[in-house]
C-alpha cells in the first residue's frame, strides 16, 4: 500500500504565478501550486507560499498579493518564476508588467489575474497560507486549458519546495 506521495503523483494542480510589494518598495513573485478559491460570498481566495523562498520573505511584510491564471502561452513566465529566485534574480526585468492594484506587479502576458489585501497570514508546516480578499480581477483571454503541474515536471527550481 502506498502513501501520500503516491496520492499528490497522481495529482495534476494549476499552477499560479504570485506577485507581490513589500512596504519598503521590494517586488516579489514565484511559481506555486498550492492554491485554491476559499470562500465565494465574500470572495476569497488560499495561496501557499514555501517558506524557503524570497517571496515568502518578502510576502510576510506585504499588504496584498496578485495571483496570475497561466496557460500554454504564459509557459515563459512560469519557467522565469519558478526556475528563478528573487535571492539572485530582478524577475520583473525580465518580463513586461505594469503597476496594479497598491503598485502590485500585474504580468502582461497572463490569461488572467485577480487580487486582494491579505486578511490572514497562517503557518501550515513549511508553506504559509495566505488569504485574499478578492477586490480587482481581469480576464484577458479564454484559456483552452490551464497551465498544469505535469507541464512543469522539467523545471529546475529556484528553489527546493
Amino acid at each position: 500500500m502506498g502513501g501520500f506521495d503516491d496520492v499528490t503523483d497522481v495529482l495534476d494542480y494549476p499552477m499560479f504565478v504570485v506577485t507581490t510589494l513589500s512596504s519598503d518598495g521590494r517586488t516579489a513573485g514565484c511559481l506555486v501550486g498550492f492554491a485554491t478559491q476559499a470562500s465565494i460570498d465574500p470572495p476569497r481566495f488560499l495561496v501557499g507560499l514555501s517558506d524557503k523562498n524570497y517571496t515568502h520573505r518578502v510576502a510576510h511584510d506585504a499588504s496584498r498579493l496578485v495571483v496570475h491564471v497561466l496557460d500554454a502561452e504564459s509557459m515563459e513566465l512560469a519557467r522565469l518564476f519558478g526556475e528563478t529566485t528573487g535571492d539572485d534574480v530582478d524577475k520583473f526585468t525580465r518580463c513586461a508588467w505594469q503597476p496594479g492594484p497598491d503598485g502590485v506587479p500585474v504580468l502582461d502576458d497572463a490569461a488572467a489575474w485577480f487580487s486582494g489585501p491579505v486578511r490572514e497570514r497562517i503557518p501550515v508546516g513549511d508553506h504559509t497560507a495566505y488569504l485574499i480578499d478578492i477586490d480587482a480581477a481581469e480576464v484577458r483571454r479564454q484559456p483552452a486549458r490551464l497551465l498544469r503541474l505535469s507541464d512543469t515536471g522539467d523545471f529546475e527550481p529556484g528553489h527546493e519546495a
